[in-house]
């Protein structure tokens, strides 16, 4: 049984693919003790797999953990992802987004048999940054970050390109949109509005003609799981997105017709209270992937409809409401 260690065990995708893992391979999940930590995902996840506290930042107890596992798979979900908190505390995202991901491959190189043990990276559609045409990016294109976050996440990138090209290692740098279908967390765009609108509260969406490629999350897990299997992945940078591009209004309009909601609650170029700010000129009005590649060579399928991802959530977070 193959071994597979997911850091960020406690974070959206990390949890997900864990669930998904857990009855075929031996889970090892990685997470930092935190005093704000949701414990929900690791119960959920209690008795089937096994969990480490490790700070990925901190090079000689992460490469302790991984000689003590030698895994045969690693996703690395871990990092600080919030954009737009990025700005107050770029050397943070610095400290875990770079230096932790130096660490792991670092720490990977000296295993047995390193080249044939897959190292999967969770990269992000950010690295495209701004981009001078607005049809769906290919993972060709130069990338342009237009944040903090986004830049430490280039970086990583590039480094396990390098990795590949340079050390031979078995890299897979996945490339994914804004994805929805968290089960507890509220503060995601998404996720925000339906919880807003389900309890009939006003709603306000700061960007409102930013075109984004929203992501049902069980698209999300199975491209991942084709990264960890497929041996034509090897060495590949792909970009995972419904291709279409949807305006954030348009979102938000689509979520009011399916709660019932009334639209003139609906603030448009206003943020909630204590919404973390960016510059305006970091903000892209466009963010939408080519998904072709992954399609062709590993067999992904066509992603899930918007409205039918959108009416999957509203009826999870109804029943938590109930």
């Amino acid at each position: 049984m193959n071994k597979i260690l997911i850091t960020g065990i406690t974070g959206f995708i990390g949890g997900e693919l864990a669930h998904k893992l857990a009855h075929k391979a031996e889970v090892h999940g990685v997470f930092k003790p935190c005093r704000s930590r949701d414990d929900r995902p690791l119960s959920a996840l209690e008795g089937r797999i096994q969990t480490h506290e490790l700070d990925i930042s901190d090079y000689a107890a992460t490469e302790n953990l991984l000689q003590k596992i030698e895994p045969d798979k690693i996703v690395h979900a871990a990092a600080l992802s919030p954009v737009r908190a990025s700005f107050d505390n770029p050397l943070d995202y610095l400290r875990v987004n770079v230096n932790g991901t130096v660490n792991l491959i670092q720490a990977l190189l000296k295993l047995e048999n390193y080249q044939e043990r897959r190292f999967v990276f969770a990269s992000t559609a950010e690295v495209y940054g701004m981009q001078p045409v607005a049809e769906p990016f290919v993972e060709t294109l130069t990338l342009e970050p237009s944040s903090p976050y986004a830049c430490t996440k280039a970086f990583a990138d590039m480094y396990l390109r390098m990795s590949h090209d340079v050390y031979g290692l078995n890299t897979v740098v996945m490339r994914c949109v804004n994805t929805f279908g968290r089960k507890y967390d509220k503060s995601f765009f998404i996720e925000y509005l339906i919880n807003r609108m389900l309890h009939n509260e006003d709603v306000h969406i700061g960007a409102p003609e930013s075109i984004r490629d929203y992501m049902w999350v069980d698209d999300h897990v199975n491209a991942y799981l084709l990264a960890l299997d497929e041996k034509e992945a090897r060495g590949q940078v792909l970009n995972v997105s419904t291709g279409v591009g949807t305006k954030n209004i348009d979102v938000a309009y689509r979520l009011a017709d399916i709660i019932g909601f009334d639209k003139d609650k609906i603030h448009t170029k206003t943020y909630p209270s204590k919404y973390p700010q960016r510059p305006i000129t970091s903000d892209q009005p466009y963010l939408v992937l080519n998904s072709s590649k992954i399609q062709n060579l590993l067999g992904w399928p066509e992603p899930t409809p918007l409205d039918v991802s959108l009416s999957r959530a509203v009826d999870y977070w109804r029943s938590e409401t109930q």
